[in-house]
């Protein structure tokens, strides 16, 4: 369970509200708005707690204020089953608890077991259009079924092997997960040449030394529910992903799958981190000293929150893709440049914690300079 320690940074504001009608119980943590709105999902599960809240709106400030756009970091819960029944109502609920906040000071978007249609029911019931991300595109939303987190983890991924003198055209590539992420990450490497030798899901990995079609797994996935199904292929118990011989591995699924018991089995020579917390920073560490280069997943996963700041702004599709090529690969560079070889997670966190600094110090001027032009309006 995260401890909540306040510091220089925030939380700014824990709310927790509660509707006596609906019996719905939720939690908001604004964490940081000295760069903009606070942005952050609403996730749904039975479990929640103020703690996992809290660890998960700060991780949205680092990752925001990387990404290079205006927002600060916030993340917010509803305690229920990811199946309720009323899951509609409980959400309408909660917007309606919370909309003095939204969109001035919490931007929602989704998460666990929240998606488009609970996106357009807050924008709906707070009534204005900016109130959450991650809409229907009926609404002028820019769902993550676009693809914006894969194509950003393909980005980071080109950036990383370039700095590993690695050719992306025939560069090898195990993927943990192929769901959303998943599979457009494997879209956009294998249209740039690479050879995605292996990949897993909840059945198994699925593996093949030529490499895998993207539109074979495609296939197999929706006629067969599953990648093991891949004709031809070599089929292997899900968790022996990681120890494939490969360029790069990216865990894109679950959190906590790299671990004491299988970190020693890595064969790739980079890792990106598709997936949110793959692996602890230890143990991240100890890879980069075994010579691994680790892109952390607040580097490579931030498509979706670039994403969500074009729809944001009304942005459209082809900005949205623009903005995030821009961003990941800028900053990804400039987190290499900064680690000069060594690790990249206290790079990334450095430039983060130095964009929210500046911003602070940027708005504590701007506030101590309007009180002495108050008190002189007063004097006068």
């Amino acid at each position: 369970m995260t401890t909540i320690k306040n510091d220089e940074y925030g939380p700014e504001m824990i709310v927790h509200v509660y509707d006596p009608k609906t019996k719905m119980e939720g939690i908001v943590v604004i964490d940081n708005t000295a760069i903009g709105p606070a942005k952050g999902g609403v996730r749904l599960v039975p479990d929640i707690t103020v703690g996992e809240v809290y660890g998960l709106a700060r991780a949205m400030t680092w990752k925001n204020a990387l990404a290079g756009i205006p927002f600060g970091g916030a993340k917010s819960g509803i305690k229920a089953p990811g199946n309720a029944p009323n899951k509609a109502e409980l959400v309408r609920a909660f917007s309606e608890k919370i909309a003095q906040l939204v969109p001035s000071k919490y931007v929602p978007g989704p998460d666990m077991n929240i998606g488009e249609n609970e996106m357009a029911i807050i924008s709906n019931t707070i009534g204005t259009r900016q109130a959450s991300t991650g809409k229907p595109s009926s609404m002028g939303g820019l769902p993550h079924e676009l693809g914006s987190t894969g194509y950003g983890v393909f980005l980071a991924t080109e950036v990383a092997l370039e700095y590993a003198k690695i050719p992306i055209a025939g560069a090898t590539v195990a993927l943990e997960g192929f769901g959303n992420v998943g599979t457009f990450t494997t879209k956009f490497l294998t249209e740039k040449g690479a050879k995605v030798i292996a990949v897993s899901d909840s059945k198994g990995t699925v593996y093949l030394e030529s490499g895998l079609s993207y539109e074979t797994l495609m296939q197999v996935k929706k006629e067969k529910g599953t990648v093991t199904a891949y004709p031809g292929a070599k089929v292997l118990p899900a968790a022996d992903l990681f120890g494939i011989k490969c360029d790069v591995l990216i865990p894109g699924a679950r959190p906590n799958v790299i671990r004491d018991d299988n970190m020693n089995a890595i064969k790739a020579r980079v890792i990106v981190e598709a997936a949110n917390i793959p692996m602890t920073p230890d143990i991240e560490l100890a890879l980069v000293k075994r010579g691994i280069v680790v892109v952390p997943d607040f580097v490579a996963n931030a498509g979706g929150v670039i994403s969500s700041y074009v729809e944001f702004i009304g942005g459209t599709e082809q900005q949205m893709f623009a903005m995030v090529k821009e961003k990941i690969t800028a900053n990804t560079r400039l987190v290499f440049e900064r680690a000069k070889g060594g690790d990249l997670r206290s790079a990334a966190l450095e430039i983060a914690k130095e964009r929210v600094k500046a911003a602070m110090e940027k708005q504590s001027f701007s506030r101590s300079g309007s009180a002495a032009s108050a008190q002189m309006e007063k004097k006068k």
